[in-house]
């Protein structure tokens, strides 16, 4: 691929938030079935954590959408580090587990990636 085909670096960042906002939006309108989906353990009356997980997404992703800055998408890396951080007490719960390995190894991943094709200063 040439320099001029390649996306820019602006471009894949704001797909990527654009990918992590419609989890988001996902997230915080139907919880009961994403839980459902993918941690059929995970207790019914924590589904405000998979809403508040969403909300979160929808803004830090919202913002990188807005301002794709690079300052701004370290700063939503960091805060998926933190989160997948967040993960690592939960991750041999029954209960708790499936969604805690999901959860945490996307933002990782996505926290790595991001830093990756984030435009530079």
């Amino acid at each position: 691929m040439t320099a001029a085909a390649a996306p820019s670096r602006q471009v894949l960042t704001r797909l990527m938030a654009a990918a992590g906002a419609a989890t988001g939006v996902v997230l915080l309108t139907r919880p009961l079935q994403v839980v459902d989906t993918i941690a059929p353990a995970f207790p019914i009356d924590k589904l405000w954590l998979v809403r508040a997980l969403g909300a979160r997404l929808v803004a830090q992703h919202g913002a990188v959408l807005v301002s794709a800055s690079p300052r701004l998408v370290r700063l939503g890396s960091a805060v998926d580090l933190i989160h997948a951080a967040t993960m690592v007490p939960f991750l041999a719960s029954p209960r708790y587990g499936p969604a805690a390995r999901i959860s945490g190894g996307l933002a990782a991943a996505y926290a790595a990636v991001a830093l990756v094709v984030a435009p530079r200063d």
